[in-house]
């Protein structure tokens, strides 16, 4: 085959491109590169034969000859092409009659064997879309992808809930929403959102610095409460917090044939020999996951591994996984006999009241304490501290031992934690284990002041991913001071916002044992959470 064929060829598949498709634009670059480099080659090539006196060019061409000057000729054709293939992306110009009255058949056709792009919509109206809904022949949540507009899918799901079960739901807010920012991130198959109200207490002195603690709830009395807690905070000169760990936590459940095989493995991974290579392994997942340590518990031959790990600004459940699964993978090559029953084995332990999380901590671990001055106990609390100490030994320490609580030994921590996680973004059901907390008080300075403290050894919040991302919980974090990832030291703002988790408990604790040691319990709720316009559509 001579340079003249092989230029032919090249201009005639450049013509077809030209036609009727056309090839990516990397491929494109990738083509035209190749044929740049050839070209310099060959001509250095040339060059050199040339100019050498000792071996002249002869013809015939020799077989390194002819390649080159193949080279030569194939490349000086294929770039000379380009100029009659002019297109500013890279993309050959196809004629105006494909665009302009049909087309050609291979185009049409290629049109149609195509999947639908993200962006180009869904054939037919409004109607015809809830229809095929309604009828179930377009799945609800396929309507993002299929329609490419999150805001509109969500109006058409919301329209046909509306025709299968014979509700409305116009009560449910839609407006307002950015439902592109919720997609893969937040919720599945959206119709609109649930209105919250948000309070803010403070300020809250805590660590010399004042905070304004956004609260949302819909219970009444919760905000006036905390709010006072932090007016006798500040007024007995602040609160302190010590941040005592963080590690984030997951516990896959392995199976192996024995017994003594899983104590092999919990004996090999639990090796202080070993930890490092594991911790190399685990730490390949993430810039900011880093392992911190490996506790095993067996049961029979099913193993318990119990990883922990830093996180960064980021609550971690994502990322230590991620490092779990490198880890597994790694053990498979000299445990190859290992099954793999869940990568959650309820060792970790998610969103359940546990006997691990309560002493090995999960997520941040947090003390926070103040001494509280006793005439602000009598101005501002309207007690004294004799009785606050006495009803917190008989409620929160030996009512709750009573009561058989694992982690409760406190008044109502879990209403501020949660309160504070749905104004931030955090995950609501993981409260279960970041309320659990031990309030303590003890009269001090002789008898004459309160100091009191609370320990939280499982707050699991992070400042960015999941619902950190939508508008209204970043501007609370914004709030506070600790929106989005700290470029400076990651990880300090999570670990800012769980001591000022463990400030507002520590308010909420001190309001309302006062309250309930003053007997203005009922009097309060009946003032804050008592509507007379509830009472009486509930009289009629």
């Amino acid at each position: 085959m001579d340079a003249r064929r092989v230029g032919g060829r090249i201009a005639a598949a450049r013509r077809a491109l030209a036609a009727g498709g056309s090839l990516p634009v990397p491929v494109l670059r990738i083509t035209n590169g190749l044929a740049m480099i050839s070209l310099v080659l060959s001509s250095c090539d040339l060059l050199r034969l040339c100019s050498d006196r000792s071996r002249p060019l002869r013809f015939p061409l020799g077989g390194r000859e002819f390649a080159t000057v193949l080279c030569q000729l194939a490349s000086v054709v294929y770039l000379l092409s380009l100029f009659g293939v002019p297109s500013r992306s890279g993309h050959p110009k196809a004629p105006a009659s494909d665009d302009e009255g049909g087309g050609s058949p291979r185009r049409a056709r290629a049109a149609a064997d195509a999947p639908a792009a993200m962006h180009a919509g869904v054939e037919g109206g409004d109607e015809e879309i809830v229809a095929a809904v309604v009828s179930g022949a377009l799945p609800s949540h396929h309507l993002e992808s299929r329609l490419g507009d999150c805001r509109r899918a969500a109006r058409l799901r919301r329209e046909a809930l509306r025709q299968v079960t014979g509700r409305g739901v116009e009560g449910l807010p839609f407006d307002g929403m950015d439902y592109q920012a919720i997609l893969g991130q937040c919720c599945e198959m959206p119709v609109g959102y649930v209105q919250v109200p948000v309070g803010v207490a403070g300020p809250l002195l805590l660590d010399g610095r004042q905070y304004h603690v956004p609260m949302a709830t819909t219970e009444g009395c919760l905000v006036a409460s905390v709010n006072r807690g932090c007016r006798a905070i500040a007024a007995s000169g602040g609160a302190v917090s010590v941040l005592l760990r963080d590690a984030m936590s997951r516990a896959p459940v392995v199976k192996l044939p024995s017994a003594k095989r899983a104590a092999e493995l919990k004996s090999f991974v639990e090796a202080a020999a070993n930890f490092e290579t594991l911790a190399s392994v685990f730490n390949r997942s993430s810039r900011f996951g880093r392992l911190q340590g490996i506790r095993c518990a067996l049961a029979g031959r099913n193993l318990y591994i119990r990883f922990t790990c830093s996180s960064g600004d980021a609550m971690g459940m994502n990322m230590v996984s991620k490092g779990v699964e490198n880890v597994l993978g790694y053990l498979q090559n000299d445990f190859p006999d290992m099954d793999l029953i869940s990568l959650s084995g309820n060792y970790c332990s998610d969103k359940k009241p546990t006997a691990v999380n309560w002493i090995e901590g999960r997520g941040k671990s947090v003390v926070c304490e103040a001494t509280i001055k006793g005439g602000v106990v009598q101005s501002v609390l309207k007690t004294t501290v004799q009785k606050l100490v006495e009803l917190n030994i008989i409620k929160n320490l030996a009512g709750s031992a009573v009561a058989g609580a694992l982690g409760g030994f406190n008044a109502h921590a879990s209403n501020i934690v949660t309160a504070l996680f749905i104004a931030t973004g955090q995950d609501p059901a993981q409260n279960v284990e970041s309320s659990q907390c031990i309030t303590m008080l003890e009269a001090v300075n002789d008898g004459d002041d309160l100091h009191i403290s609370v320990t939280m050894p499982s707050i699991e919040v992070g400042t960015i991913g999941g619902g950190t991302c939508l508008a209204s919980q970043a501007s609370c974090l914004n709030l506070l001071g600790v929106r989005g990832p700290n470029r400076d030291s990651p990880g300090a703002n999570a670990k800012l916002l769980a001591t000022i988790v463990a400030g507002s408990v520590l308010a909420g604790e001190l309001s309302l044992l006062a309250a309930l040691a003053a007997g203005q319990l009922v009097r309060s709720h009946m003032k804050y959470n008592r509507s007379s316009k509830d009472v009486a559509s509930a009289a009629s």
